[in-house]
């Protein structure tokens, strides 16, 4: 199955520079309800089959206007919320950054639990699962390859990319993933591919296209054979 990582549109709290988390009432801004509008002819020639998302309104308000287009019925997935930051949330990133724990966050991720809230590789546990068993269900449901959208928030997307290529939660924080940016991931019985990161624009159309047996397949990049 290849799953879409979306993240939301631009909301209110990027613009104010305050750290969000999961306060309620937190909606797109105006550049954010056109970043919603422009996934759909992004994903044009995408043929998704499901629409999972974070609870919050940011997630809810992107995935909208694919949903329409598409004549889908969203699900809710609690485990894509955004990351409980506990005392830190609402506080300006201007004042974080001050805090002892953001140098933790920063470089050692894995050891990073947020006061009152919880820790990264919670985060990143619970995110991998979820998208996991969305995968294995819509496998069961289709007996095919599949695209699905799951969007969600950064740091959830990127704990879920660190996982996918392998890479140590310390070193989650290298990866961008901007506002209504899309990244890919194609899992298989053998291994995750990850077939696109922070993308804001490109073109995705190959991304329907269904691997052939023995191949990685991996659209706009080279094509490996299975050993």
């Amino acid at each position: 199955m290849t799953v879409i990582l979306l993240r939301h549109g631009r909301s209110t709290a990027n613009t104010s520079r305050t750290l969000a988390g999961r306060s309620s009432g937190v909606a797109l801004d105006d550049v954010g309800v056109e970043q919603a509008k422009a996934v759909v002819e992004r994903l044009a020639g995408v043929p998704v089959e499901e629409i999972v998302h974070s609870p919050l309104l940011r997630c809810e308000q992107t995935v909208a206007p694919l949903a329409t287009d598409r004549g889908l019925e969203p699900r809710v997935e609690e485990r894509l919320v955004e990351v409980d930051y506990g005392q830190w949330t609402g506080r300006a990133l201007q004042e974080l950054v001050e805090e002892p724990l953001w140098k933790v966050v920063q470089q050692h991720a894995s050891a990073a639990v947020f006061p009152g809230g919880e820790g990264i590789a919670q985060v990143q546990a619970r995110a991998v699962a979820a998208v996991r068993e969305h995968d294995r269900r819509l496998a069961d449901v289709h007996g095919r390859d599949v695209v699905w959208v799951a969007c969600t928030h950064g740091d959830v997307i990127k704990s879920v990319l660190a996982d996918a290529v392998g890479s140590h939660l310390d070193a989650f924080q290298r990866i961008v993933t901007e506002p209504a940016s899309i990244s890919v991931v194609r899992y298989t019985d053998v291994r995750p591919y990850v077939l696109r990161m922070n993308d804001t624009g490109g073109d995705l159309a190959g991304l329907g296209t269904p691997p052939r047996p023995g191949d990685t397949a991996v659209p706009g990049g080279e094509v490996g054979h299975g050993r």
